[in-house]
């Protein structure tokens, strides 16, 4: 069997947002992948939460060639193929996402060929995960934020989390001073805690949108709130500010998910910087690398969740490698794959049930995919 096709197709989704008397329109972009061989298999692969565009032409022009001809069998070696052809020198960025969209493929492709659905393939641990509703954005305000609380508890989801920060560091220079933002933070928090009491389990998630002396004193002032992790806190996932921040507050720390390769878990690892590692296999390399990940956080006895969304691929992770977390539900996110793919799980009473069907479970809808292709692209505004 051999490579005969590679595509990619960037896209960028409108998402209505129609919740708790609120009606907002934005969008979220991610790049399709999909690879065909000389015997009629297909797999499809993604990435997201950078530009859409990018992505497209590294497949079309540089991974993709590289890609025709070869056994799509042999995933680590052809993993190995596009590191040294997109980061010879060890840089993350547009050449992980990248990756991480063709091997995604690679991967579905290769579970189709056995047979099998790919968590199985990737280890079996388990049939079903637990997932996490990610609900609390910006733009609700305390009000609605409390009554979103809710609507997600009465739904069935007992693990709620919600953001953060308000990407301080990234508008610093408009008139909202990082401690107003912070103090605001607070209440909001409180008013999530009241909402839904005291046993639903709530997360916090700055989006690497505050320094060390903010997220010190927000996780100080959030702390009796029972938080069970404040995720990407710090500005760039500083390994040796994490560090200094857990040793700072009795919140649990977790990050990763914008992490590219391997050596940046291990350096997080090391440094006793977390303690919740979030791979995400359409950004950090796939599941080729996110099993190495996964490994690395098993041999240090630090779990592994799943951050920075699209729930559908990630479950087969979770699944797979005994060690596997949570995975995560991002409303707005999953509102935008609903758009694009068929067969798509919905979770019941917190879990989502792995599917029996070779390969990854569930496609692109073709047509709609085609129609949606003829909107414009984001030009760097997808990542909502």
């Amino acid at each position: 069997m051999k490579i005969t096709r590679v595509s990619a197709t960037p896209l960028n989704i409108p998402v209505t947002i129609d919740v708790v008397g609120l009606n907002k329109q934005t969008s979220l972009s991610l790049c399709l992948t999909e690879i065909e061989t000389d015997t009629g298999l297909v797999g499809h692969g993604m990435t997201a939460i950078t530009e859409e565009e990018i992505i497209a032409a590294a497949v079309r022009e540089v991974a993709g060639p590289a890609l025709v001809g070869e056994d799509p069998m042999a995933t680590e070696r052809l993993w190995d193929k596009l590191y040294w052809l997109l980061s010879p020198r060890g840089q993350t960025g547009y050449a992980s996402h990248t990756i991480a969209a063709l091997d995604i493929a690679l991967w579905d492709l290769k579970a189709k060929a056995l047979g099998q659905p790919l968590w199985r393939l990737l280890g079996g641990a388990r049939s079903r995960v637990p997932v996490y509703a990610t609900f609390g954005f910006g733009f609700f305000e305390r009000d609605q934020l409390a009554a979103a609380a809710r609507l997600w508890v009465s739904q069935g989801f007992q693990r709620l989390k919600m953001t953060v920060g308000g990407h301080a560091l990234a508008r610093r220079d408009e008139p909202r001073p990082i401690d107003e933002v912070i103090a605001e933070d607070v209440r909001r928090v409180a008013a999530v805690r009241e909402a839904v009491g005291p046993d639903v389990k709530l997360y916090v998630d700055a989006n690497c949108g505050l320094d060390l002396f903010h997220a010190t004193e927000l996780a100080r002032r959030i702390e009796p709130y029972g938080i069970s992790f404040f995720e990407e806190p710090l500005t760039q996932n500083d390994v040796r500010q994490m560090a200094q921040l857990r040793s700072r507050t009795s919140i649990p720390l977790a990050c990763g998910q914008n992490e590219g390769l391997a050596f940046r878990f291990r350096d997080l690892l090391v440094n006793q910087a977390a303690d919740v590692l979030q791979p995400n296999v359409t950004i950090s390399g796939g599941y080729s690398q996110c099993l190495k990940i996964a490994g690395m956080a098993q041999a240090f006895n630090v779990p592994i969740d799943n951050g920075g969304a699209w729930p559908f691929h990630n479950m087969h992770l979770h699944a797979g490698v005994s060690n596997g977390g949570m995975a995560e539900y991002h409303y707005v996110a999953v509102q935008m794959l609903k758009q694009i793919f068929d067969d798509l799980p919905v979770p019941q009473e917190g879990w989502l049930q792995l599917p029996e069907t070779p390969g990854l479970g569930f496609a692109p809808n073709a047509e709609r995919v085609r129609e949606l292709a003829k909107l414009p692209t984001s030009r760097g505004k997808g990542k909502a």
